[in-house]
């Protein structure tokens, strides 16, 4: 079984990089996931490596995700979640999905200037880019490196349209880019509230910002113009699910225009390291979280298959839809199609820069 401490760390005093780029202490924010809370886990340091990417749109072909391009302009993620699907992308670089994917991070500073030369390609066709798809563009690293701001920097001055999904309140330092974008139609942005009690955030997400504060980033964005979802995901049953409708309210009482949910997915390594999780956090219930998301997922701890993998199966599953369609139309969300423009569209003007410098 892993280590349970491998499934949290925390950091705080950040080191250079292995190049030696210079960096500045975290902005203080990035602790509210513990406000008013003791028991904080022990610091580790977190080391951020330079990448050098040729390309920086990812492309994928999955018939059950609605868009089919998006950025990543980090690998690996400081806010520490433990149910995040993207930690076994870490073993690619001989890396472990537990401490190392929330301290040795990777960032790309040339992701702005490779997407201008990509979106200055003859032909390129200006479908929706998705940002936060793998990792958040928002976490607490980007108040250093600020590559998803240089990125969207990008799109707006071609008035190409994105997408957002993020558990960051940071979002909200580049309104005064999303903005206007979102006055075009260009814009539209999810936020990820999986709890509102603040000592379960603690645990499952440990350095993200808390609950009332991006909750505070749905108002703040909405009332900005820029169309505003909230994300319920994951799911964890027997841990947040009762909080579905509470979430709802309070993200329609904020301004969100819609919403959606997602049941927990334990792909690979994450299986082992929440089944650690569990058993230092709830022992009380560990067996009935696992059989409940087993039950989810055709008798696994995960369900790979397209369409199933995003929906769960069996009568939990169903009760979570029904659920949470009821309280969707009792507080008004997803009255409305929100979608993106893509006829505004005009390739980059002026020189690309540098790509690999």
């Amino acid at each position: 079984m892993a280590n349970p401490r491998a499934v949290r760390g925390a950091t705080l005093n950040r080191e250079s990089s292995r190049f030696n780029l210079p960096q500045t202490e975290a902005d203080g924010d990035w602790l509210d996931a513990r406000e008013d809370l003791d028991g904080a886990p022990p610091r580790l340091r977190t080391t951020v490596t330079v990448e050098t990417p040729r390309t920086i749109i990812s492309k994928n072909q999955s018939p059950d995700i609605g868009f089919d391009r998006s950025i990543n302009p980090y690998r690996g993620c400081e806010h520490g979640c433990i149910y995040c699907f993207a930690r076994p992308t870490h073993a690619f670089h001989d890396l472990s999905p537990g401490l190392d994917f929330e301290s040795r991070l990777f960032a790309k500073p040339n992701a702005a200037a490779l997407l201008r030369a990509e979106l200055s390609k003859p032909g390129y066709e200006p479908l929706p880019i998705a940002f936060g798809t793998n990792t958040d563009p928002y976490q607490p690293i980007e108040s250093d490196w600020r590559i998803t701001r240089a990125c969207i920097e990008v799109l707006a001055e071609t008035n190409h349209p994105l997408t957002i999904t993020t558990k960051s309140d940071r979002v909200t330092r580049d309104i005064d880019v999303l903005g206007p974008m979102a006055s075009k139609g260009l814009v539209a942005v999810a936020i990820s509230i999986t709890t509102l009690d603040p000592r379960i955030a603690m645990t499952v997400e440990p350095r993200a910002p808390a609950p009332a504060r991006r909750l505070a980033a749905v108002k703040r964005m909405s009332e900005a113009g820029i169309p505003t979802y909230v994300s319920i995901a994951p799911v964890i049953p027997a841990i947040t699910d009762h909080e579905m409708e509470h979430i709802l309210e309070r993200a329609a009482d904020a301004g969100a225009r819609a919403a959606f949910f997602l049941p927990v997915r334990l792909p690979h390594e994450v299986a082992p390291l929440f089944r650690a999780w569990l058993d230092e956090h709830f022992p009380d219930r560990a067996a009935k979280v696992m059989a409940t998301i087993r039950s989810l997922r055709g008798g696994r701890d995960n369900d790979p298959n397209f369409h199933s993998r995003f929906r769960g199966q069996g009568a939990f599953g169903d009760l979570l839809r029904t659920r949470f369609h009821i309280a969707c139309r009792k507080y008004g969300l997803n009255r409305e199609r929100i979608s993106v423009r893509r006829d505004l569209f005009r390739p980059p003007q002026g020189p690309q820069g540098e790509l690999f410098g």
